[in-house]
């Protein structure tokens, strides 16, 4: 990893290292894109790694190029965050995705999700919190994030948890609402809440002066759990 300067103790410091999980109906590639303002804000303190789950989605019309999910939670493989569900199709998948990921590119500081990102990167901790899986996670970037409505998850909100977090999200967020990201934030025991007066997206735009902010703020965020 490179270097970022010199540390409290005097020792070279290394980048963070965070695992980045891309929302439903997106790619990895896709994700690193729209996260082209934040990658350069927090570039100094953090290497992004992007990986694709191996659930690929079916097509819609409007799509040239795959996407894809984590898990799926209707009978025809597609997912909907605000239905009742009794299945989580491919979310095992998903587990071992991130587990082969951690063992090629880990050990990893910190997990990024965004949308059903950010829900998988909740149910991780989770699992991680319970010692059911041991990830390495040290903290938490949640964008967007809701509750699985799968009853095969309800167990894995029982407890709290310990992993200290940050929460973005957005005033205006039409498809995952306020209220369903802030269910998400009574969940963990050291949250930190960064809202933006916007939509369902990463506040990565520099042209918008809010959105800037919140990058700003990231950053600095992220720089000091590294300096921790």
């Amino acid at each position: 990893m490179t270097s970022t300067g010199q540390s409290t103790n005097g020792q070279v410091a290394s980048n963070l290292k965070i695992l980045c999980l891309h929302g439903y109906r997106q790619s990895g590639n896709t994700f690193k894109n729209k996260l082209g303002a934040f990658r350069k804000v927090v570039k100094k303190y953090a290497d992004l790694i992007f990986i694709t789950s191996e659930l690929e989605v079916i097509k819609d019309v409007e799509e040239s190029e795959p996407t894809y999910g984590w898990w799926f939670s209707k009978e025809d493989n597609t997912f909907n965050a605000h239905n009742e569900s009794d299945i989580c199709t491919g979310f095992e998948t998903s587990v071992d995705a991130v587990k082969k990921a951690i063992k090629q590119n880990g050990p990893f500081d910190g997990v990024l999700g965004f949308s059903q990102g950010a829900a998988l990167a909740t149910l991780l901790c989770s699992l991680q919190q319970q010692n059911s899986e041991s990830f390495g996670f040290k903290f938490a970037i949640l964008i967007a994030s809701f509750k699985s409505r799968s009853k095969l998850h309800s167990d894995l909100y029982n407890d709290q948890i310990d992993c200290p977090s940050l929460h973005v999200y957005g005033e205006n967020d039409k498809v995952i609402p306020k209220e369903m990201s802030e269910e998400i934030v009574a969940l963990f025991n050291s949250p930190t809440i960064l809202t933006h007066s916007g939509g369902h997206f990463v506040p990565a735009d520099a042209s918008q002066k809010t959105n800037l902010t919140s990058i700003s703020r990231s950053a600095e965020i992220i720089h000091n759990l590294h300096q921790n």
